[in-house]
C-alpha cells in the first residue's frame, strides 16, 4: 500500500516536470502535455497584457467603457481577448463583429512562441512506417514528408484542444448585460489560430521557411507560392493606396480626432486602435482595386466607379474615405493591379513546377487564380462585419463579390502568364541527346557489374522478384571442356555403321565384307558440376525457385 501511494504521489511530478537535466528522450514530456502547458502560459501572458492596458484605460477614465471596479476590468480584459480572435459579440439591438485584425497580431505572436517551446519541450519525433515502399527513392521520401505533415497536424492539434476549451470557459465569465460574447465563434477561432499557428511552428523547427514549403509536394508547392505572391502584391497596393488617402486628406482626420477630444492617455489608446484597424483598411484597399469595393453602411458603396455615403462613425480613420460622387476616369486604373499580380503569380507557378505538358500549365495559372480568389474572399470577410444594428448591419467588402473577382482577374492573367513562362522554360531545358547502340552494351555491362548478388537477406514480402533471388553466375567455357553434343553425335554414327554392318552380313548371294573394326569405346565424360538439373529433385530433398514464375502466372 505504502508504494502504491507513492507511485500517486509521484505520478503527477514525473508527467508534468523532468527528471533529468539533459535533451534524452527519457526527459521529455509527451506531446499533449507540452502543448496543455504551453496553452495555458500563452493565455495568462495574454490576459496579463491586456488587463493591464484596460487598467491604464481605466484610471485615465473611471466612468469610461472600462467596467466598474477591478472585475469589470478584467472582464474587459476577458472581452478583448475574445475580440483579438475575431469572437463576435450579441449586443441589444444587433451584434458586433468589425473587430480589429491587428489585435490578433498579439495571440498569434504568443502562439507561435508556445508553439516552437511545444516543439523543443516534447517528445516530438517523426515516426516513419514499419515497412518502407519499395521503390524510387522519391517514394521514401514521399513516406517521410506524410510522416512529418502528421506530426505537424498532431503537435497543431495538442495546442489547439485545450487552448478552445480554456477560451470556453474565458467566454462564459466575460459575458454582461450589455455584451455576451458567441461561444461557438469563441471556441472555432481559438482552436483555427492555435492549430495554424502550433502547425507552422512546428514546421519551422525543422528547418528553414524553405524547407517548410518543401513538406509540401510539387504542384501544391507551386500554387501555395503562386497564390501567397498575388496575395501579398494586391495586399501591398492596398496598403499604398490606404496610405495615400490619408496623406491627402489628414486635414480632415485630424479634424474628426480635435472632435473627440480624448486626451493624453485616452488619445494614445485612440491612436493604437486605429493603428490595429489599419490591417481592416489595406484589406479593404484589396477590394477596392479588385473593383465591388466596400461599404460603410446599409446602402453605402466606396469603388472605384463611384462612392455613396450617408453617416459614418466618428473614427478619425474614416476621415480617409473619398467625397460622394463620381470618381475620376483614371481611378478605374487600379484595376490593373489583380491583372499584374496575377501575371507574376502565374510565372512563380510555371518556375515551381513546370510541367511537360504545354495545355495544363494554364490550367494550373486559373487554378492559382481560384486560390487566390478564395484568400481574398476570407480575407474580406475577416475584415468586414455588423457594427450594431440598423445603418451600420453592413460594414466592409462582401467576402463572395471580392472571391469572384480576384478569382477571375488573378486567374486570367496567372494562366496567360504560367502558359507562356511553361513554354519558354520548356523550350529552353537543354535536350539530352540518345547514346548511340554501339554503346548499349557497354552500358549494360557497366550497370551489370555494379549488381551484387544477394546471400540469403532477401527483404520482407511475401513475394519474390528476380532482384531478390540467389542466382548463380554464368559458366565461362573453357578448353579442357569435351563437347558433350559432339561426343553424343559420334556414339549415334557408330551405332548407325553396326547396324548397317549386320543387315548386309545376313543377304544371301553376297559375298561379306570385312566387319569394320571397332573402336575401342572412349570412357563417358564426367558430369559437368555447373549445371545444375532442376528436373531431379532427389526425392524432394531439394526445391528449385524460379524467380520468372509470377510473371507467367
Amino acid at each position: 500500500m505504502t508504494g502504491l501511494l507513492d507511485q500517486f504521489r509521484t505520478a503527477p511530478r514525473a508527467v508534468l516536470g523532468r527528471t533529468g537535466a539533459g535533451d534524452d528522450e527519457e526527459t521529455r514530456r509527451p506531446l499533449p502535455v507540452s502543448g496543455m502547458l504551453a496553452a495555458v502560459g500563452t493565455l495568462g501572458v495574454g490576459l496579463a497584457v491586456l488587463t493591464t492596458l484596460t487598467l491604464i484605460g481605466w484610471m485615465a477614465a473611471p466612468r469610461g467603457p472600462f467596467g466598474e471596479g477591478l472585475p469589470g476590468v478584467f472582464r474587459t480584459a476577458c472581452q478583448l481577448w475574445l475580440a483579438a480572435h475575431h469572437a463576435g459579440f450579441a449586443i441589444p439591438g444587433g451584434r458586433v463583429g468589425l473587430l480589429p485584425i491587428g489585435l490578433m497580431i498579439l495571440p498569434g505572436v504568443l502562439l507561435y512562441r508556445a508553439g516552437l517551446w511545444m516543439a523543443r519541450d516534447a517528445d516530438l519525433r517523426v515516426r516513419m512506417p514499419a515497412r518502407l515502399p519499395k521503390g524510387t527513392p522519391r517514394d521514401v521520401e514521399n513516406a517521410r514528408r506524410r510522416a512529418q505533415l502528421a506530426l505537424i497536424a498532431q503537435a497543431g492539434i495538442s495546442l489547439a484542444a485545450p487552448y478552445a476549451l480554456l477560451a470556453g470557459v474565458i467566454a462564459l465569465v466575460s459575458g454582461n448585460e450589455i455584451m455576451e460574447p458567441f461561444l461557438g465563434e469563441a471556441l472555432v477561432s481559438h482552436l483555427l489560430l492555435a492549430f495554424v499557428t502550433g502547425s507552422v511552428a512546428t514546421a519551422r523547427t525543422i528547418g528553414p521557411w524553405r524547407s517548410m514549403l518543401r513538406l509540401l509536394p510539387e504542384r501544391p508547392r507551386s500554387l501555395v507560392a503562386g497564390t501567397a505572391v498575388a496575395t501579398v502584391l494586391m495586399l501591398v497596393a492596398g496598403a499604398v493606396l490606404v496610405l495615400a488617402a490619408v496623406v491627402v486628406n489628414f486635414a480632415r482626420i485630424q479634424q474628426m480626432s480635435e472632435v473627440l477630444s480624448p486626451g493624453v492617455v485616452g488619445g494614445l489608446l485612440l491612436l493604437l486602435l486605429e493603428v490595429l484597424y489599419f490591417f481592416n483598411a489595406v484589406i479593404w484597399g484589396m477590394a477596392y482595386i479588385s473593383g465591388p469595393g466596400f461599404a460603410v453602411g446599409a446602402g453605402t458603396l466606396v469603388a472605384p466607379t463611384g462612392v455613396k455615403l450617408s453617416a459614418v462613425p466618428m473614427l478619425p480613420l474614416l476621415g480617409a474615405l473619398p467625397s460622394s460622387g463620381a470618381a475620376p476616369p483614371w481611378v478605374m486604373s487600379v484595376i490593373a493591379v489583380p491583372f499584374a499580380a496575377g501575371a507574376v503569380a502565374g510565372v512563380v507557378t510555371a518556375r515551381v513546377a513546370p510541367t511537360p505538358s504545354i495545355e495544363a500549365a494554364p490550367l494550373w495559372g486559373f487554378v492559382c487564380g481560384i486560390t487566390s480568389g478564395l484568400v481574398a474572399g476570407t480575407l474580406a470577410a475577416l475584415s468586414g462585419g455588423p457594427l450594431g444594428g440598423a445603418g451600420l448591419a453592413a460594414v466592409g467588402p462582401s467576402p463572395w463579390e471580392v472571391a469572384l473577382s480576384v478569382t477571375l482577374e488573378v486567374g486570367v492573367a496567372a494562366g496567360i502568364s504560367a502558359g507562356i513562362a511553361n513554354w519558354w522554360l520548356i523550350s529552353r531545358r537543354p535536350a539530352t541527346p540518345p547514346e548511340p547502340v554501339r554503346k548499349a552494351g557497354a552500358v549494360i555491362a557497366k550497370a551489370a557489374g555494379r549488381v551484387r548478388p544477394t546471400r540469403g537477406a532477401h527483404l520482407p514480402g511475401h513475394w519474390l522478384d528476380a532482384t531478390e533471388a540467389d542466382t548463380q553466375p554464368i559458366p565461362v567455357i573453357r578448353d579442357d571442356w569435351t563437347d558433350e553434343h559432339a561426343a553424343a553425335a559420334a556414339e549415334t554414327f557408330d551405332a548407325m555403321d553396326a547396324r548397317r554392318a549386320g543387315a548386309a552380313s545376313q543377304t544371301p548371294g553376297k559375298p561379306r565384307k570385312p566387319a569394320p573394326k571397332r573402336r575401342d569405346p572412349s570412357p563417358p565424360p564426367a558430369p559437368r558440376k555447373d549445371i545444375v538439373d532442376e528436373t531431379d529433385d532427389r526425392g524432394g530433398h531439394v526445391i528449385y525457385v524460379d524467380p520468372y514464375a509470377w510473371d507467367r502466372d
